[in-house]
């Protein structure tokens, strides 16, 4: 069924809203996967893989064990799809999995896995992290023209919602690590008489000389009430 554009717009408006309401960073991923099923003609199953750092791959949100199990597939050959949204192209559309020539290895281990048709969309790519929103059906041509449209338009605002989340989640790990170190520095003060920037040369110190981030420094320090000395 054919949306019409007012339509769209107020339900991707509606969607946008819900994802901006996820607490954190995997709240996020998960309801865009859910949401792309229910809002994406032909979506059957969804799923979201990203590779972090330009070498970590793996598959961070799906809507059951089918998502997994296709992605496995392509890491195992080596090609697919989903790993050229990722790298290569915007929007990676495969109407018949089985007889695309683009990719034989893959396409066999997929017709196995009863996955008919895919569509997959870049979601976001910066210097060292990229990710693809991956859309599968079990019949071929699952994915029209339409399908195309209406998923542009939802991962760039998951794309959208997904960024905001990221920078919430960081703000709050930063907020967490500035106190946890400022109670490590009251400990250090009261302890040994110092004050606030003798306190936290001692923690940059021992940060450096342990090779551990400072955060883990202070987190040791206020558990345990010493600093770690990198014996076990």
């Amino acid at each position: 069924m054919a949306h019409d554009d007012s339509d769209l717009a107020t339900q991707l408006t509606d969607i946008a809203r819900g994802l901006r309401r996820q607490r954190g960073e995997q709240e996020t991923l998960d309801a865009i996967v859910h949401a792309a099923v229910g809002s994406i003609p032909g979506a059957e199953h969804a799923g979201i893989m990203t590779i972090t750092g330009r070498k970590e791959i793996k598959t961070v949100a799906t809507t059951g064990e089918l998502p997994c199990e296709v992605d496995q597939a392509q890491l195992d050959s080596g090609e697919g799809p989903c790993l050229t949204a990722l790298y290569l192209e915007k929007i990676v559309s495969v109407p018949d999995v089985a007889g695309d020539e683009r990719w034989r290895a893959f396409g066999r281990k997929a017709a196995d896995l009863k996955v008919g048709s895919m569509l997959s969309f870049q979601l976001f790519v910066d210097d060292e992290d990229l990710g693809a929103l991956n859309l599968y059906a079990a019949g071929t041509r699952a994915f029209a023209d339409e399908s195309v449209h209406v998923g542009s338009l939802f991962a760039g605002h998951s794309a959208i919602a997904l960024a905001a989340a990221t920078e919430r989640e960081q703000l709050g790990e930063a907020v967490a690590t500035r106190d946890l170190i400022g109670q490590a520095k009251g400990i250090l003060m009261e302890r040994h008489q110092m004050d606030a920037d003798q306190a936290f040369a001692v923690l940059v110190r021992a940060s450096q000389y342990l090779n551990l981030k400072l955060r883990d420094i202070a987190e040791h320090l206020t558990t345990t009430r010493k600093l770690p000395t990198g014996q076990d």
